[in-house]
C-alpha cells in the first residue's frame, strides 16, 4: 500500500509527496487506517519506526475535513510529550504534512516566555503539542481550554512516566471530554504503563513493532576497551580523522559534557554541549546548528536520547555508557535514521562492564569489539594534542584548582 492509496485530502497527499514519503512504515501502516477509523489505538514501537507521522497525518485529515466547522479554531488534538524539544520536532512534521491546509499548529513549552504561546491560543489553535509544565499553567490561567477536545496522543508514555509525569496524565482527564479518541505510543509495555495505557484508551487496538534486536539493522554499532582517563584521546582521534562527519556524543552528566568540550577545545575541535543547565533558548540555537552542519560535534546527556530526530547524524559516541541499557538504543538511534546508514562506537572502561553486559542482554545480542593491540592504544594517547606537552600535569594543575580528583 502506498500513501496516495488512503482516502486522506488531497492537500495532505500532495505534502506528503513533497516529503518523499512514499510507502508507510510498519507502524504507520498498521496505525494510520485504525485512527482514519476513529479507534483508540495502544501502540508499541521503538524510536525511528515512523511513529510521529503514524498520528500526524490521521489527526491531520480529521481537523482538515473538519475546518468549516471550526471557523474559531478550538483545540481539537492535543500531543502530550515528556520533552520540549520533541515537542517543537513534532509541530514541525504538523506544520510540514499540513503546510497545504488552514490548521494552526502550536508548540506550548516551558523555559521560553509564554506571551507568544498565549497570543497564539486566543487567536485560535487547531493542534496544541505540550509538555505537562507548561500545559496546566495554562489550563489554570483559563488561556488553554481543552473542552472541545476530540483527540488526545500521548507520546514517548513511558518517558514522561520514567520522568514521575504520571500524576499529570491522570490529572490532564480532569480538562478534557471523557468522549474522544485517545492514542497512546510507548517504545516499551510494562505492568506500570499498561495499567496507566487502559486506564485512558476504550477497546484499543493494540499494535507492537518489536524487533528481536531493538537496535536497527542499518547502524553499525561496536564497542573498544577504553580506561576512563583515554576517552577524550580516543574521541580527539575519532573527530580528527572524520571531520567532515556530523557527531553525537553521549556522556554521563552535565560536569562530564562540560569537561569534555573542554578538552576538545584544547586539541583545537570546536564542540558545544546540551544538558539541563543549558537554557532552551540556547538548545533549540544549538540543535539548529548541528542540524545546518554548522556545528559538526555536540556533547550532550541523556536529554537527546529520546525521540529527537537530527537530520544527517552520520555518527553517535558513547562516551560513557548508559547505566539503564534501553537508554543505549534510544542514544544509538540518533543516527542510521529512515533508510540512511549508521555508525555507533562506544567506549568501555572496566568499571563500565556490567553495563555492557546488561546493555547485551536487552538488545538480545553481542556488540562487536573493535580490538586494538597495545600498540596502536598508546599511538592514539600519544597522537592526541590536548594543548599541553604534559597532560598528566594539566590534570593534577585542574585537581588542585577546583580541590577535587578530575573525574573523566
Amino acid at each position: 500500500m502506498k500513501f496516495k492509496d488512503y482516502k486522506i485530502a488531497k492537500n495532505l497527499k500532495s505534502s506528503i509527496n513533497d516529503l518523499g514519503w512514499k510507502r508507510p512504515t510498519d507502524i504507520q501502516y498498521k496505525a494510520i487506517q485504525p485512527i482514519l477509523n476513529g479507534e483508540d489505538v495502544l501502540a508499541i514501537a521503538q524510536t525511528g519506526t515512523g511513529k510521529t507521522a503514524s498520528f500526524v497525518i490521521p489527526t491531520l485529515n480529521d481537523i482538515y475535513n473538519d475546518l468549516s466547522k471550526n471557523e474559531d479554531h478550538f483545540v481539537r488534538c492535543l500531543v502530550m510529550v515528556p520533552t520540549r524539544e520533541l515537542a517543537v520536532q513534532i509541530a514541525e512534521v504538523y506544520e510540514q504534512v499540513g503546510k497545504s491546509t488552514k490548521a494552526r499548529i502550536q508548540p506550548i513549552i516551558g523555559g521560553v516566555e509564554q506571551d507568544a504561546q498565549i497570543n497564539s491560543l486566543k487567536e485560535g489553535v487547531d493542534v496544541v503539542i505540550s509538555t505537562p509544565g507548561r500545559l496546566f499553567d495554562l489550563c489554570s490561567q483559563g488561556y488553554l481550554k481543552l473542552d472541545r477536545l476530540k483527540t488526545l496522543v500521548l507520546d514517548e508514555a513511558d518517558h514522561m512516566l520514567d520522568l514521575g509525569f504520571v500524576k499529570d496524565i491522570r490529572d490532564l482527564m480532569r480538562h478534557i471530554p471523557r468522549e474522544r479518541q485517545t492514542l497512546f505510543f510507548s517504545a516499551t509495555i510494562d505492568k506500570k504503563i499498561k495499567k496507566v495505557a487502559y486506564d485512558l484508551v476504550r477497546n484499543a487496538i493494540r499494535i507492537q513493532i518489536s524487533p528481536k534486536n531493538p537496535v536497527a539493522k542499518n547502524i553499525y554499532h561496536t564497542v573498544v576497551d577504553v580506561e576512563m582517563d583515554d576517552k577524550r584521546f580516543f574521541l580527539e582521534n575519532i573527530v580528527k580523522e572524520n571531520e567532515d562527519l556530523k557527531i553525537l556524543v553521549f556522556v554521563r552528566t552535565k560536569v562530564r559534557a562540560e569537561r569534555v568540550v573542554k578538552a576538545m577545545e584544547r586539541a583545537g575541535i570546536e564542540s558545544d554541549t546540551i544538558h539541563g543547565d543549558v537554557s532552551q533558548e540556547k538548545r533549540f540555537k544549538l540543535f539548529e546548528s548541528f542540524k545546518s552542519g554548522e556545528l559538526n560535534l555536540l556533547i550532550t546527556t541523556d536529554v537527546a536520547a529520546r525521540g529527537i530526530d537530527i537530520p544527517g547524524v552520520h555518527a553517535v559516541v558513547n562516551y560513557d555508557l548508559p547505566e539503564e541499557p534501553e537508554n543505549y538504543v534510544h542514544r544509538v538511534g540518533r543516527t542510521g535514521r529512515g533508510k540512511e546508514k549508521g555508525w555507533a562506537i562506544a567506549f568501555c572502561s572496566e568499571h563500565e562492564k556490567p553495563f555492557l553486559e546488561a546493555i547485551e542482554s536487552y538488545t538480545g545480542d553481542q556488540i562487536e569489539r573493535y580490538e586494538l593491540d597495545k600498540k596502536d592504544y598508546s599511538a592514539i594517547i600519544e597522537d592526541a594534542d590536548d594543548g599541553t606537552d604534559d597532560w598528566k600535569s594539566l590534570l593534577e594543575q585542574e585537581e588542585k584548582r577546583s580541590g577535587k580528583t578530575n573525574e573523566w
